[in-house]
């Protein structure tokens, strides 16, 4: 068995970022796991279901898939829109159906056979968002820090984008459960049939899931009258093959693209980054956002005292936020995430990136009411 002396844990976050300890203590009895070299947490990282949100993994001649959980492939997408910022007419958008909760209304066939999916009885939820923190947010660009690296991206200043946080939906769930089935939730041998298998699906998973973001950029933005185009894809939760060994990412996204989107809450602005430093050392994985800082049931609780409905739907930025369900208003509340400004100082302090550009969000799409 693996012992901490052979395991190498780094916690990216100053001694000014709040870290709920039953996280640590989980980074910690992760790194005790079978194979596991190398256990990193990010300034996001909080509690997960056993295992922490916002770290990465990696391990050696082993994988393990309950680490990662069941939305496989669950990740964001950056699209730039023919939208500029003179185009925003926040009120009336926020009135539009958009209907992300719902099957997509054309032929979906055509869309499977583009993205090179073969079909499932999970194909009527290609281009549904979900529940919980998953959303398509209209944003605006706020601030340019690197105007070298910001003029790479293609963007205009005055350019408006759409970000997707979007994941496998059913379809990853039933793959673990199909691998938990057979395997009781244990880790499996990298090279073994049941290592085979799982990963047979969980690549198909992933690539379902970016296929899915891609469709709900396009839904959101026909809504408003225009085109998306993709700029960047990162999924935050997968297992990749590496040199080094197999790198399990759980709320954490891929180090390796020219840039990086780390989103805050509806309430706070979004970073560009630029990944820095040699990669290695934080598992060539950053974070990938906030991180939660309430559990959701003391969200709910919280919020009820403090706020009515109207006064969430609207944001201290001036965007709107169109969520009709009441606990999953107050469970995504700005307020139960954590400063997205401390995230990025950590990430910066410790030499993993440098700031591009921030994002502001104008308008934020979480549901409508369940009835069509």
């Amino acid at each position: 068995m693996n012992t901490l002396t052979e395991t190498q844990v780094r916690l990216f976050a100053s001694t000014q970022s709040w870290i709920d300890g039953e996280a640590v203590r989980q980074l910690y009895a992760t790194a005790k796991l079978d194979g596991v070299r190398h256990a990193v947490g990010f300034p996001d990282l909080h509690p997960g279901k056993g295992t922490p949100v916002g770290a990465a993994f990696v391990t050696e001649g082993v994988i393990y898939p309950h680490l990662i959980g069941s939305d496989i492939g669950c990740g964001m997408a950056l699209f730039k829109t023919d939208l500029v910022r003179r185009d925003a007419k926040l009120d009336r958008w926020a009135k539009l159906g958009f209907n992300l909760e719902h099957p997509w209304d054309e032929f979906i066939g055509d869309f499977l056979v583009e993205h090179e999916l073969e079909s499932t009885e999970f194909d009527a939820a290609l281009g549904t968002i979900g529940g919980g923190n998953h959303f398509a947010e209209l944003q605006t660009v706020e601030k340019v820090l690197d105007a070298d690296e910001f003029k790479k991206l293609g963007l205009g200043k005055q350019q408006l984008v759409v970000l997707v946080h979007s994941g496998s939906r059913g379809l990853g769930e039933s793959i673990l459960r199909a691998h938990v089935d057979q395997n009781f939730g244990n880790g499996v041998e990298a090279d073994s049939f049941a290592a085979e298998e799982y990963l047979r699906g969980h690549d198909f998973a992933v690539r379902w899931a970016k296929a899915n973001r891609e469709l709900i950029a396009r839904r959101f933005a026909a809504t408003l009258g225009a085109e998306a185009e993709c700029l960047w894809d990162g999924c935050h939760n997968n297992i990749t093959r590496q040199e080094v060994g197999w790198i399990h990412r759980k709320g954490a996204v891929a180090a390796d693209s020219d840039f990086v989107v780390i989103p805050g809450s509806r309430g706070s602005l979004s970073y560009i980054v630029k990944p820095t430093g040699d990669g290695e050392c934080h598992a060539w994985s950053l974070a990938h956002g906030a991180g939660r800082k309430w559990a959701r049931s003391d969200a709910r609780q919280r919020m009820r005292e403090r706020f009515g409905m109207h006064q969430l739907v609207q944001t201290p930025l001036g965007g709107r936020v169109i969520c009709e369900e009441r606990d999953l208003l107050y469970e995504e509340a700005p307020a139960a995430y954590k400063n997205i400004e401390a995230v990025i100082a950590d990430l910066v302090a410790a030499g993993l990136v440098s700031v591009i550009a921030t994002l502001r969000p104008l308008l934020t799409y979480k549901t409508r009411k369940a009835q069509r």
